[in-house]
């Protein structure tokens, strides 16, 4: 494997830790400075609507400067600016203000990663690579479990991040010096996102892209903590050992959704039984919602797996985008796909937050349940979606 890409998935390690590391530090940012799970859920939403909202910049980026300087320097500025910041944090503001810094800093690193892979490998393996880079690089959700719960009981959570800060700072510094830029594409023609939007194809794949990745992102990436920490009184040690297991199962769902599509023949149905097989889980989820601790796990874990399609529906709609179009083709997409769980945790803070005080389990039931609809809504629409591979 090429240097350069090594250095992008050790960046993607952390894009994938900073999405999942709150749940953990539910009960010590509670004690050390006030917040709440709805503080937490606002602080997530801005990670993931700013890193959403990143998107269309670093596609028109890559496609004009390449993936070298776009990934390296928002790297720098933002992840190791923002985890430097959250050290020092002493109010949910600065929470949040380091949150939105960490999202600009991670906003490119998937997506150079992804360019390179378009631009410099057989269409045919775009899926296959485009997996095994969130597979690896989901181990970062992993280091957010129990490591993360063990350095915050440790060294403290301020020294770990001090510790996150020095480490984006040293990565980034490797992807100015290492990564490789391709060749750019001879063209005469001119395009932006918007002539992305009028190809109708994609038109039957983005709402599938805005709801696919919010159950298993919004769940591993914060619920899962407030959940078993108010309805089974798990302690941080048990969280994350959930937070583990459930991250555990995400990489495998998408190492097993990488070469489905090569080995089956289809995209589309690949993705539709696996979204479905999500959807059922989450809304068995919400109907045995306190039932037993690890039966949810379990569940919360099938979610994860079947919910790690993101990488094959962007392959199902990179195979729409014209040559010169890629770097902002798959920007779009993930600006779909990152801005729907941004969203969703915004909307799932203030729903929690609505119903907890008075019934803490009908919050998490509701919260669930509206997770499944979300997904089934979506895989309505990608019925009539068309099926293609390269």
């Amino acid at each position: 494997m090429r240097v350069d890409l090594i250095l992008l998935c050790l960046a993607y390690v952390l894009s994938q830790f900073f999405r999942a590391f709150l749940a953990v530090l539910t009960k010590v940012l509670n004690t050390d400075i006030g917040t709440t799970p709805e503080d937490l859920a606002f602080a997530s939403g801005l990670w993931f609507l700013v890193f959403a909202a990143m998107q269309i910049p670093v596609g028109a980026a890559l496609d004009r400067f390449g993936p070298r300087r776009t990934s390296a320097l928002l790297l720098l500025i933002g992840g190791s600016g923002g985890a430097a910041l959250f050290a020092v944090a002493t109010t949910p503001v600065h929470v949040w203000a380091a949150m939105t810094l960490i999202g600009v800093g991670c906003s490119p690193v998937l997506m150079a990663s992804y360019y390179i892979f378009a631009r410099s490998y057989p269409a045919a393996q775009f899926a296959t690579l485009a997996a095994l880079m969130l597979g690896i690089g989901s181990v970062g959700n992993l280091v957010a479990a129990f490591p993360m719960a063990w350095a915050a009981e440790t060294i403290g959570w301020r020294a770990s991040l001090w510790a996150l800060s020095a480490i984006s700072g040293l990565i980034a510094f490797g992807l100015w010096a290492k990564v490789q830029d391709p060749e750019r594409v001879a063209h005469t023609e001119k395009g932006s996102a918007l002539d992305l939007l009028k190809i109708r194809a994609l038109w039957f794949l983005i709402p599938l892209m805005f709801v696919c990745y919010m159950p298993a992102a919004g769940i591993r990436g914060l619920w899962i903590g407030p959940y078993l920490s108010d309805v089974f009184a798990f302690d941080t040690s048990g969280i994350g050992t959930a937070s583990l297991v459930m991250g555990v199962a995400m990489i495998f769902g998408t190492f097993a959704y990488g070469p489905a599509d090569r080995i089956l023949g289809t995209r589309k149905w690949v993705i539709l039984l696996g979204n479905l097989i999500g959807a059922l889980a989450l809304l068995a989820l919400a109907l045995r919602v306190d039932t037993n601790g690890w039966q949810s796990i379990a569940l919360m874990s099938a979610v994860g797996f079947f919910g790690a399609s993101f990488p094959v529906v962007i392959a199902h709609s990179r195979s729409f985008f014209p040559p010169h179009l890629t770097g902002r083709g798959v920007t779009l997409m993930n600006l779909f796909g990152i801005g729907g769980v941004g969203v969703m945790q915004f909307g799932s803070g203030r729903l929690h937050g609505a119903i907890a005080p008075s019934d803490p389990v009908l919050a998490y039931q509701t919260l669930f349940a509206v997770f499944g609809a979300l997904l089934v809504a979506g895989l309505a629409i990608y019925l009539f979606s068309e099926d293609r591979t390269d």
